[in-house]
């Protein structure tokens, strides 16, 4: 008889994406959380995993053969304690991932305060598209395949290596269980703030992961970037390559990889590798974050023997991850996006890229200070700031955040509103988008179905 797993927080994207893998991998795979709605549930009962609604103690009823525990479960929690009291088998996601999946294999992680699901998800598909057959277990969904995890038949598995916690019982990040022989540090900055004191905490965690990366192993790291440079001189005893993105017409840095922008859309990128290899892409995605996204995993596909010539072509057919400005639809020349934007460097990354891409309209921004940091307010200084690509700007005030988004407003160069109604947000947008207007919308989480809302209403003023 199979295994029985039972995961709590099993809808959450990393783990629902383990749940897949285990049952591709043959095990009965049930599970529990307080949030079970599509797209994730659809996802999972496709793939005959029973999904119970709540953390009810009964759902251990008959007691599974290890309960994997999501980190967004604490003491408290009724199936926590219930897990806890009878003695029941359990473990991290992580450390089961580890055990059950990575282990034997080549392990390709990507880290980093931002870009990591979208190199990620590139990584993958120079993978495959070069025959390798990668597995993968990434915190988004790439176009190119369609779901968020597979087990692969290769010996490679690229894995998104997020910093958060992993569990109520395992403070340490994340990412120090998957032991990549290749590592990407894409980039460092302040995060998770309901994690972590300051910087220098998330340092000490980034380092725990360069000391488990194995000498004969590589990482790859941009040449400009103080905070990976103070991980690294706590010690490290892998070769590092580093690469540099340069804007068009100036000359890339000193790297082992240079890269450098053929137009101000950052979409028409060329690459130069160590041994003078490379060529040049155009790219589906602008940018200059995505361009730099690009170069970190051309630069990773070649220490597991892609040429950069081939992962460049394989770029050129590179279909997008969704939330990551997703173009969900086009209405009367109203084109609307959504993108996960979970901190202010994000949020000017993508309004950047949509002002260098050019269009006749405006450029309107929808935005939900939605992740834990900035809901505790640690980047409301940075926030007006984030803005200023945009025309115009709707901040929308989430329930339960406990300070006023009217300061941003006001701190702001652009014009901008604030309100916490999103039936009133929607009807406002709708009146003032005219044609050749992007609209995007910005929210790491749901931002109460406004997505949807917005494209109904669009639609029902302009009948299309």
């Amino acid at each position: 008889m199979a295994q029985h797993l039972h995961l709590l927080g099993i809808c959450g994207t990393f783990m629902g994406g383990l749940a897949q893998l285990a049952a591709a991998r043959g095990f009965r795979v049930t599970g529990s959380d307080a949030n079970v709605y599509p797209p994730m549930s659809t996802q999972l009962e496709a793939a005959g995993i029973g999904l119970m609604e709540g953390y009810a103690a009964e759902h251990l009823e008959p007691a599974p053969d290890l309960v994997v525990i999501g980190n967004a479960l604490s003491r408290g929690n009724p199936a926590v304690e219930a897990v806890l009291a009878r003695g029941l088998d359990y473990c991290s996601g992580p450390e089961w991932l580890a055990r059950e999946v990575l282990r034997g294999r080549w392990v390709l992680g990507v880290a980093g305060t931002h870009g990591k699901t979208t190199t990620s998800s590139l990584l993958a598909w120079i993978l495959e598209d070069a025959g390798l057959a990668p597995g993968f277990l990434i915190g988004g969904v790439p176009g190119n395949f369609g779901v968020s995890a597979r087990e692969g038949a290769g010996r490679y598995f690229v894995v998104e290596a997020d910093e958060y916690d992993t569990a109520f019982f395992d403070k340490r990040s994340k990412f120090v269980h998957y032991r990549p022989k290749t590592l990407v540090l894409g980039n460092l900055e302040y995060d998770h703030a309901d994690i972590f004191p300051d910087l220098a905490a998330i340092q000490r965690q980034f380092h725990h992961l360069v000391r488990c990366v194995p000498g004969n192993g590589r990482i790859l790291r941009p040449g400009n970037c103080a905070a990976l440079d103070a991980v690294e001189a706590m010690g490290c005893w892998t070769p590092v390559e580093r690469w540099s993105l340069a804007a068009p017409g100036k000359a890339p840095e000193a790297a082992d990889w240079q890269g450098r922008l053929e137009d101000g859309g950052g979409m028409h990128l060329s690459v130069r590798g160590p041994g003078g290899e490379g060529g040049r892409v155009a790219l589906p995605l602008p940018g200059r974050h995505n361009a730099n996204n690009a170069l970190a995993a051309v630069a990773a596909a070649a220490h597991a023997g892609v040429a950069p010539a081939r992962a460049l072509d394989a770029l050129a057919r590179f279909r997008g991850v969704k939330r990551r400005l997703e173009l969900l639809g086009e209405i009367a020349g109203v084109r609307l996006y959504d993108d996960f934007a979970h901190h202010p460097t994000a949020i000017a990354a993508t309004l950047g890229a949509l002002r260098a891409r050019g269009g006749s309209g405006r450029l309107l921004a929808l935005v939900e200070p939605r992740s834990n940091t900035m809901r505790m307010g640690r980047h409301r200084e940075s926030l007006a700031a984030s803005v200023a690509d945009a025309d115009r700007v709707y901040w929308y005030q989430p329930p339960g955040m406990d300070w006023s988004l009217d300061d941003v407003a006001a701190a702001g160069t652009v014009p901008a509103s604030v309100s916490d109604d999103v039936e009133d947000l929607v009807a406002t947008v709708v009146g003032e988008a005219q044609q050749g207007d992007q609209i995007v919308i910005m929210s790491n989480g749901s931002f109460a179905g406004i997505h949807q809302r917005l494209l109904d209403a669009l639609r029902a003023v302009h009948g299309a």
